[in-house]
């Protein structure tokens, strides 16, 4: 039925990473605690869907350092025989401006403080998936979380890592009005929670409890949404009751590509999942044969990715606001004129700098076929480090993916969604699902989901050890960054080609991913073995 299949070369290597083979559903995520929700969700009756927004939830409260209440969402979901996009990407103020921030002698939107605040859409995405999708009560999906706030977890390495990250080089700078309460909410007396310390926080717990009475309405025109719009009066931020109420998600049509024979979907702009599609249509049409051990290979995935990157980071935008031109920019003619461009040395484009993002990303199966690819983020970090009082919702800083470029297609406006770099995907074949896939990680993300697809598709790899490969990182210029197992002869090669190559010694640089695909008789899933991620099935 697929091309997939399940890899036995590496059972030999104890220090490899099994993939999850399960009859009836499957959960994989970056924390063990969020996925052993996904999957109680789904052992008691639910639906994909509701395994994906309990996760989900979850996640905001055992990776803060990722994702939260005030993050935004996207979701793929597969339902008899159709994939539904949804986009939960919040909009700009509608008092703010690219020409207001340009007058105060900002090139760019700050990276904290409330320029960056975007209304969050995750909460709204959550209760948009349910009421299309979901079996169980809204409030049981959101119970767990709520009790891990309020009863506390023990903090997990990975996330610990980050944390330390957001309290020790980030928080130390924000010494303004805005920023105080982010050191109540997420640190016990200025440090952050080590790996196997007991975190708690009751009033994430209260805040959770009131989104799942309200069906999450309190965060767009309840309580909640007081609290939030107080402290932006007060702080000199720029949210309103009337930005949070115009709130609305956007179900939109998934865009494609084919590579090897298969479909590979992605939602539309304003992400940046077209550049993984057009760079794996310049792939697909490439002399040469894929080769994990051909030096011209890697330099032919890296330049391909380079061209798509720079088009999206061109054209990308809200397209209810800018025109994107996506049948072009996935046209057969425009990825040959790219293809074409593409030489023995390497290129030096000009492309955007996004930075590293911090991210979840989530799928899940269930036993009746639905399938969902689901990721939710902070953005950097605990985003703004705006954290509304007393609530534990952190806001997130989606803003700063504004161009402050007069003119720029992406260009900061009042009531407009940002350039995004989170992208779920999914990978079919002949209309029939094989299944939901991603890689977190800012604009490693599509090149993520590039090399994924060619490992599973070019040679054979079942999701976990496609997922467990070396990978390179493109991050500007002729810059490329490889993991340390990719071996020497490689990067000797690619800096031969015009490269500037260096080893990552960061293993978030290189993304997180997660996949399930289906087989005849159940799945076989994969989970990230760069973070805390486990896959859970039944």
């Amino acid at each position: 039925m697929t091309a997939v299949k399940v890899d036995l070369s590496q059972l030999d290597d104890p220090g490899c990473r099994r993939p999850l083979l399960v009859r009836r559903g499957a959960v994989a995520t970056s924390q063990p605690l969020a996925a052993a929700v996904g999957l109680r969700v789904l052992q008691d009756g639910g639906s994909a869907v509701d395994a994906a927004i309990a996760t989900a939830a979850c996640l905001t409260v055992v990776e803060p350092c990722s994702t939260g209440l005030g993050s935004d969402a996207f979701a793929l979901v597969w339902d008899n025989g159709v994939l539904h996009g949804l986009n939960g990407s919040g909009r700009s103020p509608a008092a703010l401006s690219a020409e207001a921030l340009r007058g105060r002698g900002l090139r760019s939107v700050p990276y904290r403080g409330w320029e960056a605040v975007t209304v969050p859409g995750a909460v709204q995405a959550w209760a948009d998936l349910h009421a299309r999708f979901g079996r169980l009560d809204f409030a049981d999906l959101l119970e767990p979380a709520a009790q891990y706030a309020d009863e506390g977890f023990l903090v997990s390495p990975v996330v610990a890592a980050a944390w330390q990250r957001s309290a020790d080089e980030v928080q130390p700078g924000l010494r303004d009005a805005a920023h105080a309460e982010w050191g109540h909410s997420f640190t016990i007396s200025g440090r952050s929670p080590r790996a196997g310390e007991l975190w708690r926080q009751p009033e994430q717990a209260v805040t959770l409890r009131a989104l799942a009475a309200s069906g999450g309405r309190d965060l767009y025109g309840g309580r909640l949404a007081a609290q939030l719009v107080r402290h932006a009066e007060a702080t000199g931020g720029y949210l309103t009751l009337d930005d949070l109420a115009r709130h609305r998600s956007t179900w939109v049509a998934p865009i494609s590509a084919s590579y090897r024979g298969h479909q590979v979907w992605e939602l539309p702009p304003n992400g940046q999942g077209i550049a993984a599609l057009m760079a794996l249509g310049i792939l697909d049409g490439a002399d040469l044969a894929p080769d994990p051990q051909n030096v011209d290979w890697w330099h032919t995935q890296i330049e391909a990715m380079k061209l798509a990157l720079t088009d999206t980071h061109a054209f990308g935008a809200d397209p209810e606001m800018a025109e994107v031109p996506v049948a072009a920019m996935l046209s057969a003619e425009n990825l040959a004129r790219l293809r074409a461009l593409i030489r023995p040395r390497a290129r030096q484009p000009v492309p955007g700098e996004p930075s590293g993002s911090h991210t979840v990303l989530l799928v899940t199966a269930d036993n009746d076929g639905q399938l969902v690819s689901f990721i939710q983020s902070n953005y950097d970090g605990f985003g703004s480090h705006i954290v509304v009082p007393n609530t534990g919702i952190a806001l997130q800083n989606r803003g700063a993916g504004f161009s402050l470029q007069s003119g720029h297609p992406n260009e900061l406006a009042a009531r407009k969604r940002p350039f995004h770099t989170i992208i779920p995907a999914f990978l079919t074949r002949d209309g029939e699902p094989i299944g939901p896939f991603g890689v977190t990680g800012a604009h490693m993300q599509p090149q993520g989901h590039v090399q994924v697809i060619s490992h599973t598709l070019d040679q054979g790899d079942d999701p976990q050890t496609a997922l467990g490969r070396a990978r390179w990182f493109w991050r500007q210029g002729r810059e490329v960054l490889l993991e340390p197992t990719v071996p020497q002869y490689i990067a000797d090669g690619l800096a031969a080609r015009g490269h500037q190559v260096g080893y990552g010694d960061r293993s978030w640089e290189f993304g997180r991913g997660q996949a399930i695909w289906r087989l005849d008789d159940g799945y076989v899933v994969g989970s990230e073995p760069r973070a805390d991620s486990h896959a859970m099935g039944w």
